[in-house]
């Protein structure tokens, strides 16, 4: 995708820059059909240059610090929508920030309206509260942290939850616990308005908790956090519970950055970890294959690498480098695998409904007390879940 300048100068001849974004129509503009949240100022998106994007309409001083903003959370890994440009336009006062179109995300308000994320709406909660650990462990203050300012992206039949609205955001060396209470604050006080909106609509189910939603994501977020932080000791003789500690934070999607060790006495030590981001597992498949997942979805998938790997080093009876294991894993069943369910018309992201199928492959096995294969799991998949007629056969 294009960026900066060279963005812009695309754009300049594709758009109606002359025009308030209100007036953008078909006609006029290369509007893109997309699920659109509530936002205090106007959003489209449009496509330029082969490429989709968001394009926000607002005063110049705040499409600046937010332009600014969206750069340095990209610059420290944190899950939020990309800036491309941002554009002042003197005629009318006013400025365009551009973001990259989060592709296969979905608002809040699609969890609750459509039937296809039924089964995704229960993660929301844990969703949210990962992501503010996210953003304080990077020292970031969100400010406004709100359904409204979040989109969401299936993760294996989970949801990870991305920044999309930076305007009231710090960036901080760290967050005091006064700083993280008060975003929490603002959370509760937000989670409970747009809620009592839905339910007002209609749009929940009649038991859905409204006003306590707010309280479980900080509850929830609480253990996260004492997770992440706690100070741990250890007998001087134990130090493999330290990587042990390490190995437990991986599972949870954590990479560890630092472990810092103090003794206490000449037989106890005491230490504790930080930990870089939450992207473990899925900047592992990066390196390994170059293929973009989340993070559940990343973890599903190297655990079928790695039991490639163990059959071909029982095949080749000597052991076999995790890399090449995933080469032929790529090539010979996720590729074959995702050529067939992209001929399915599902509103999910190609890699999703892979793991959504390998779901159901697990399930087939049970059943059956013994591995059904691709194949069989694929097939069944599309027709039992898909509601295809007919599947179509691995090449």
């Amino acid at each position: 995708m294009l960026i900066g300048d060279a963005f812009l100068a695309a754009a300049r001849q594709t758009l109606p820059l002359h025009l308030p974004l209100n007036q953008w129509t078909p006609q006029n503009a290369p509007l893109q059909e997309v699920s659109i949240g509530i936002s205090r100022h106007p959003v489209a998106f449009v496509g330029v240059h082969g490429g989709v994007y968001a394009v926000k309409e607002m005063p110049d001083q705040l499409a600046q610090q937010e332009n600014e903003l969206l750069g340095r959370l990209r610059d420290v890994q944190v899950p939020a929508v990309v800036p491309t440009a941002y554009c002042f336009l003197p005629e009318r006062q006013c400025s365009l920030l551009f973001t990259q179109y989060l592709a296969h995300s979905v608002p809040y308000r699609l969890l609750f309206i459509s039937p296809t994320f039924d089964a995704y709406r229960g993660h929301l909660l844990d969703a949210v509260a990962n992501l503010l650990v996210e953003l304080h462990l990077k020292g970031v203050f969100w400010g406004d942290c709100s359904l409204s300012n979040t989109l969401f992206r299936q993760d294996a039949g989970y949801l990870q939850a991305y920044l999309v609205d930076a305007e009231t955001a710090e960036v901080h060396p760290t967050l005091s616990e006064g700083l993280r209470a008060y975003d929490l604050d603002i959370m509760e006080e937000n989670f409970s308005g747009a809620l009592a909106d839905l339910a007002a609509e209609g749009k929940l189910p009649a038991d859905y908790p409204v006003f306590e939603a707010g309280v479980s994501v900080r509850e929830r977020y609480d253990k996260l956090w004492r997770e992440l932080s706690r100070v741990e000791r250890v007998a001087i003789g134990e130090k493999y519970k330290i990587q042990e500690r390490v190995r437990k934070l991986n599972a949870l999607g954590f990479s560890v950055e630092q472990v810092f060790l103090e003794s206490e006495t000449d037989e106890k030590l005491k230490f504790q970890v930080r930990v870089a981001d939450r992207q473990y597992h899925r900047n592992q498949l990066q390196r390994l294959i170059g293929l973009e997942a989340e993070e559940q979805q990343a973890l599903l998938m190297l655990n079928e690498i790695q039991e490639m790997r163990t059959e071909l080093s029982h095949k080749d009876n000597r052991s076999v480098p995790l890399s090449t294991a995933a080469q032929h894993w790529f090539q010979s069943v996720y590729q074959p695998v995702q050529q067939v369910l992209c001929q399915a018309s599902a509103p999910l992201a190609p890699v999703e409904l892979y793991c959504l199928m390998l779901e159901h492959k697990w399930y087939l096995s049970e059943s059956a007390q013994c591995d059904v294969g691709h194949q069989q799991a694929l097939t069944d998949y599309l027709s039992s879940i898909l509601k295809l007629e007919n599947g179509v056969p691995l090449s």
